[in-house]
């Protein structure tokens, strides 16, 4: 219909009008692509990223957000789709649309199994366009509360209590809950002890059924709202930090400790009660001098992006180690805005509580090893690493021996 024009004048016209209209789109496309590509090639991704997230896949969307909008937003729940390996982008034009995670979204790095969490991310909004930025603060992937909380656990928010013992544990470690309930975990019938169990969420339906079976008989299992993994601990620990502050702030002191350890509760009481004026401080023990892992291949790699120095601070080892009730509320908060590690005692009893001035102190009697299983060794000790499910009650009956004169 444009070449029956007779006008030449209008058809002049009428062309370089779209040729204007093509241009702009063009210039529209190219600009935003560019902004996004310049995005992608200036974040903090290692250098090598490409080989180091291989066979990764995380799906997210672009999504168009209206303008005027909070100029950051963190992310929790969210849908994400985006292949790191070609860079592809699926985009929303919806500008009421906001970016979400799934949280049961698995990656694969270095053929370990990888949660959402462990990838740090934060919306920017530039003018309308939200886009991805790494955000390496714990606060940025941790969903605060519980699932299931139990305060019932700790009455009077743990006013007569001397000691509350969070175990960390696995969703599928079952037997390893049930002999510690049948062992050790006895005292915390003692009106001044507790000891509940802290568990993340898992995508196995039968094993989910056989947990809800065990709260409802036990009642001593809390419930974080993260994905129980390895490179989730921190999380778990983290999560732990929040229940004591929220539900137990008055108990004296806490012991993290977890499913495979012997804890002789008596020797760790005795020890509590000649150190219960002491404040500001972390007994466990110390690791002095480590220096992080660079390996990428290995399961403890620590990246410069992470922790620049040389050396870590002294911390205490994490199968077990014990809490004055004063740090407790100050170190949640301080590892929040901490940059997020995996290594969850260096990053709470070393970085985090070297921040922020907590003592940490060595005692031997906090063993975290695997030792001989003699009654004096047992009865000795206040914690035993690497402890199986027959065992605990080895260890157990070896505790109540009354026959062994040992010199504690």
């Amino acid at each position: 219909m444009f070449f029956y024009i007779r006008n030449r004048s209008v058809r002049i016209i009428i062309l370089g009008f779209v040729i204007l209209s093509i241009y702009m789109y063009y210039r529209t496309t190219v600009d935003s692509y560019n902004n996004f590509i310049e995005f992608v090639n200036t974040s903090n991704l290692p250098a090598n990223h490409d080989s180091q997230f291989e066979n990764v896949t995380v799906e997210f969307s672009l999504i168009l957000l209206q303008k005027n909008t909070s100029s950051e937003q963190s992310i929790t729940n969210s849908s994400i789709g985006h292949n790191l390996n070609n860079q592809s982008i699926s985009t929303s034009a919806s500008p009421q649309s906001i970016l979400s995670i799934n949280n049961s979204t698995n990656l694969q790095l270095n053929n370990s199994n990888l949660t959402i969490q462990d990838l740090p991310l934060k919306i920017v909004t530039n003018s309308s366009l939200a886009i991805l930025v790494h955000n390496n603060s714990a606060r940025a992937i941790y969903q605060a509360g519980h699932d299931v909380a139990v305060p019932e656990k700790c009455p009077t928010n743990g006013k007569d209590m001397n000691l509350v013992i969070v175990v960390t544990s696995a969703p599928s470690h079952i037997e390893a809950r049930t002999a510690i309930r049948q062992t050790w975990g006895h005292f915390g019938q003692r009106t001044d002890v507790s000891i509940v169990f802290i568990l993340g969420t898992t995508k196995d339906n039968k094993l989910e059924k056989l947990i809800k079976y065990e709260e409802k008989i036990y009642a001593d299992i809390i419930r974080g709202r993260f994905i129980d993994s390895y490179n989730n601990l921190t999380l778990k620990t983290i999560s732990t930090l929040e229940w004591k502050n929220k539900f137990c702030s008055d108990a004296k002191f806490l012991l993290k400790t977890d499913d495979d350890m012997f804890i002789n509760v008596p020797r760790l009481l005795s020890f509590i009660k000649q150190h219960e004026k002491e404040t500001n401080v972390i007994y466990g023990r110390l690791a002095k001098n480590w220096k992080p892992i660079r390996n990428k291949k290995s399961k403890y790699y620590v990246s410069l992006e992470q922790f620049k120095q040389k050396l870590f601070p002294d911390f205490t080892t994490g199968p077990a180690y014990l809490l004055s009730k004063d740090v407790i509320h100050k170190l949640y908060e301080a590892a929040l805005d901490q940059t997020y590690l995996k290594l969850e005692d260096v990053f709470t009893t070393g970085i985090v509580a070297h921040k922020i001035g907590i003592r940490r102190i060595h005692v031997s009697e906090f063993l975290n090893k695997k030792i001989s299983y003699n009654p004096c060794n047992v009865q000795r000790g206040i914690s035993i690493h690497m402890v199986k499910y027959g065992e605990q009650f080895d260890l157990w009956k070896k505790l109540l021996d009354g026959k062994s004169k040992c010199k504690l």
